[in-house]
């Protein structure tokens, strides 16, 4: 694959992945309740979601992906309703501030269930689809990719993705830092 349509790949897919969305804010999210570690599964489930995307558009998928649309939406709206459930649950669990991080119901803190959760958000995210399935084509020639082309495509997605959720999570983990702090704690405790 020439290196100037490999770069204007990663170019695109680095505003459309950066630009935060319901990954993100999942992402996001599970990392200031429970920390980085226990955010793995459900970031590698949006990589692996990623990479299927890609492989359907290389793959000359979009079609198929296209007549599924319905297929799409009732994953979508499944994974909005878990993250609704999970959400809830952290929620309504109950806060212990001389601890280090909330205890919240065992069923949040399942990889398996992570993992699950990170799938149906990234193959029902309307945003990832739309560059898989839309501009993907426009950016690079479909027909012409080999084998190798794939793996270096794969390759340039995973490291934007890394480095952008790394990114991401760091941000968190800072944030979830500073709202265990003394003063942050007695900040909130005075606004309630």
């Amino acid at each position: 694959m020439e290196l100037s349509a490999l770069l204007l790949f990663a170019v695109a897919l680095l505003i459309s992945a950066g630009s935060p969305g319901p990954s993100i804010a999942a992402l996001v999210a599970r990392v200031l309740v429970r920390g980085w570690r226990d955010v793995l599964p459900f970031a590698s489930a949006m990589w692996i979601g990623e990479i299927i995307w890609l492989t359907c558009a290389v793959a000359g998928l979009a079609a198929l992906a296209e007549s599924f649309h319905t297929v799409f939406m009732i994953l979508k709206y499944c994974g909005v309703i878990f993250l609704g459930y999970l959400a809830w649950k952290m929620w309504t669990a109950p806060v212990d501030i001389k601890t280090d991080s909330p205890e919240l119901p065992q069923e949040t803190s399942n990889p398996c269930r992570m993992f699950l959760a990170g799938m149906a958000v990234t193959l029902g995210n309307p945003k990832i689809m739309v560059f898989y399935l839309a501009l993907l084509p426009t950016i690079i020639d479909l027909n012409s990719i080999t084998i190798l082309g794939w793996a270096e495509l794969t390759f340039t997605l995973l490291a934007i993705l890394i480095f952008i959720d790394a990114c991401y999570m760091l941000l968190a983990v800072r944030a979830r830092l500073f709202l265990a702090t003394p003063k942050a704690v007695s900040y909130t405790h005075l606004r309630a």
